[in-house]
């Protein structure tokens, strides 16, 4: 996508520097677009953990030049290898993508173990992660714009109003996304398009970086409290929602931003769409039960007692809760797939249910 007219991907590597990649540091956004240089494996556990970069496709392809640098750091050690690799894991339990990406590199390393060419193979094993991501979000894109054309084509009104949830466009991914890379598509196919973008409290993702990407694009768009959106499903102000997934069981369970719940259940009631739009490496096909087996991040107070803003020169953190009021932040929730209409994947567009799960992925 760009920024200012400048082609950028979320992620990427660069030759010349051979062991380290780049990351643009979200937690600027949309004040200051900043480069971040990761240089070791501690680095991007800390850009996982401190959400230097956010997102499951993201997060994955982190954790696989993460991977990367592990190996550079002691490529000769196979047991050094796998410690580094428990390690990352713990960064951020919940994105199921965070332990794909890492096993990604493991896999390649156990084919042919030798320390001469662990590096090489474990660059290549990353490089590669990031490429198909690119790839899955642009088909997922495509999917989702059959469905954008199809309910455009229903309307009498003049443009689509989509509401998403938190961010899941190219910052989240590598590039396109998938919550918004339907959106991207249906913008560059001419469909007039606005997204209402919930501000996502506590780390305002909607508001921060949705909203930033989809200026950057030149999209109409109009960012909105958490709480308004059942309001704007009441009024037919919303023809579908659009979200993403950090995990998928196999029974179509959503776990995802702490407030998606919500959206579905506000969309159920008002006969909305809800889709989720996910590569299939999102879905867990080991978890049966997502209410009894998943592990809900719970973040620091800190997230919620303080809020960050503008003053015009610098960004600067303020306290909006009483010091004595105990704060719980769940970082995400679950959405029952009884609530979901669909999942938008790069193969297409599959029932959130685990027969048609399982016949969709060949299991």
């Amino acid at each position: 996508m760009y920024v200012d007219g400048t082609p950028k991907t979320s992620i990427w590597y660069d030759p010349q520097k051979p062991f380290s990649f780049n990351i643009i540091d979200q937690r600027k956004l949309p004040f200051s677009f900043e480069i971040i240089e990761i240089s070791s494996s501690e680095d991007a556990f800390l850009a996982i953990k401190d959400m230097w970069v956010r997102g499951a496709p993201l997060i994955g392809v982190t954790a696989a030049f993460g991977m990367y640098l592990a190996v550079a750091e002691n490529p000769d050690s196979i047991q050094s290898i796998n410690e580094r690799a428990e390690y990352l894991k713990k960064a951020r339990p919940t994105a199921v993508n965070l332990e794909y990406g890492i096993k990604r590199v493991l896999d390649v390393l156990q084919e042919e173990n030798t320390g001469s060419r662990n590096k090489e193979k474990a660059l290549d094993s990353a490089l590669k992660l990031r490429e198909e991501e690119i790839s899955r979000s642009e088909k997922i894109g495509d999917h989702g714009l059959e469905i954008l054309k199809r309910l455009y084509n229903k309307k009498s009104a003049a443009r689509l109003n989509i509401l998403t949830h938190c961010n899941a466009g190219w910052l989240a991914c590598v590039d396109y996304g998938t919550a918004l890379a339907p959106i991207y598509k249906a913008h560059e196919a001419g469909i007039p398009i606005h997204v209402y973008v919930d501000e996502t409290r506590p780390r305002n993702q909607g508001a921060r970086l949705t909203a930033w990407e989809l200026e950057k694009q030149g999209i109409s768009h109009s960012v909105i409290p958490d709480n308004t959106g059942g309001l704007l499903m009441q009024k037919g102000m919303v023809d579908a929602v659009i979200v993403g997934s950090d995990r998928t069981s196999i029974k179509g369970d959503v776990i995802n931003k702490i407030g998606t719940y919500l959206k579905a259940l506000a969309a159920k009631d008002n006969k909305v769409p809800f889709y989720v739009a996910l590569p299939t490496s999102t879905i867990d096909i080991n978890m049966k039960d997502a209410f009894a087996e998943a592990v809900i991040e719970q973040r620091h107070d800190d997230e919620v007692r303080m809020i960050e803003g503008w003053t015009g020169s610098h960004t600067e953190n303020v306290q909006i809760i009483a010091s004595e009021s105990p704060v719980l932040n769940y970082g995400f929730d679950i959405t029952p797939s009884t609530l979901v209409t669909g999942l938008i994947t790069e193969e297409g567009l599959c029932e959130a249910n685990e027969p048609s799960i399982r016949k969709f992925l060949n299991l």
